[in-house]
């Protein structure tokens, strides 16, 4: 995600925080700080920290499950409204589904049990209404916002987890794309009360979450037809096959004319044996020109470690790749010889021109 940086691994899941999340801590520490003094200001950014830290528990809930049925998780992104897990896929099986998007709120209960029946908080339905108070006491607070959460989250809006779980029991009964298709509408129709409610009763965090809410669904309806049609294609329907290559010992200077005479986003860059080494985007080219580098080597500036397939390899296989971030994805022949490569922008277009 743009705007987020690594804080930390945990086995093998990147933790990563967004930008926009230090201005909410900015907003806490000075709206406390002016409020009630520098002593409340500290408490509620601990307050803060202490609620994103639930959140991260909550993301690797769906984690460990996840891993359970031998779906990966790449990395997990802290944001002002909370925590986002990318999962390497969804799982086919409903069921399992079902139980990775519990596994989340699941955590909540338990740190909320631990909060209040270990731990003795006391909970007051009333503590919801005032957070942000210092008075009402850390652990209560902290107990009253876990509860919010899996609350929260079970509210059946897509791609919240109770959407998510909303889809799987709909998955039951139908296929997977037009689950997908119900779930996202419904998330989308709850985003436009959510955003209702924030603009009526001037609550411009839920006005965020509505936002994102309806963006997210949308995307997520989007890349479940895709999924859909891409079972039954391979990497050879979606391959660019007609490209300008550039080799290893090509200056810079000659890939900037190459992005001269041709439309190409990327070039790939291939030894003499016929072996992609790596693929040089048009934005790596033009800045490597405008830090005066033209004589330097292809090599220095290209994307390197491309994920590749084989001619034959399932679209699903094209799709998983593209989540590693890369420019594209290598297409070779059985003796690894680069035939063409696939970019997100050639998925799309073949998404669309293939559609019946």
């Amino acid at each position: 995600m743009h705007w987020s940086f690594p804080i930390g691994t945990i086995r093998g899941t990147e933790i990563r925080i967004h930008a926009t999340f230090f201005l909410l801590l900015a907003w806490v520490l000075v709206a406390a700080w002016g409020a009630e003094g520098p002593a409340a200001a500290l408490e509620n950014v601990a307050f803060i920290l202490a609620l994103f830290t639930c959140v991260v528990l909550h993301e690797f809930g769906h984690v460990t499950m996840a891993r359970r049925f031998g779906v990966k998780t790449p990395d997990i992104t802290l944001l002002p409204i909370g925590g986002m897990a990318r999962l390497e896929r969804i799982p086919e099986d409903p069921r399992q589904e079902i139980l990775v998007a519990l596994a989340g709120p699941a955590v909540n209960v338990v740190i909320w049990l631990v909060l209040t029946v270990v731990l003795g908080a006391s909970m007051q339905l009333n503590v919801l209404q005032s957070l942000e108070d210092p008075t009402q006491g850390f652990l209560q607070r902290l107990a009253a916002v876990n509860l919010m959460l899996v609350l929260f989250n079970m509210i059946p809006s897509f791609p919240m987890d109770g959407g998510r779980v909303f889809r799987a029991v709909l998955a039951l009964f139908m296929d997977r794309v037009r689950a997908t298709q119900i779930a996202a509408q419904v998330g989308q129709a709850m985003a436009f009360l959510f955003g209702f409610l924030g603009l009526t009763g001037g609550s411009p965090l839920l006005v965020l979450i509505a936002v994102f809410i309806f963006f997210a669904a949308g995307a997520e309806s989007s890349d479940a037809a895709l999924r859909g049609r891409a079972h039954d294609a391979r990497a050879r329907d979606a391959m660019i096959t007609q490209f300008e290559a550039l080799s290893p010992g090509d200056t810079l200077d000659t890939a900037a004319a190459a992005v001269l005479r041709t439309t190409q986003a990327e070039f790939p860059v291939i030894d003499a044996d016929g072996h992609l080494q790596g693929i040089l985007t048009r934005n790596a080219i033009i800045a490597a020109i405008q830090n005066d580098h033209r004589a330097d080597p292809v090599s220095g500036a290209m994307t390197q470690d491309i994920p590749a397939l084989r001619l034959d390899a399932p679209m699903d296989d094209v799709l998983d790749a593209m989540q590693s971030g890369m420019p594209g994805v290598a297409v070779t022949d059985a003796k690894g010889h680069f035939l063409g490569y696939i970019t997100r922008e050639n998925v799309g277009e073949w998404f669309i021109l293939s559609r019946r």
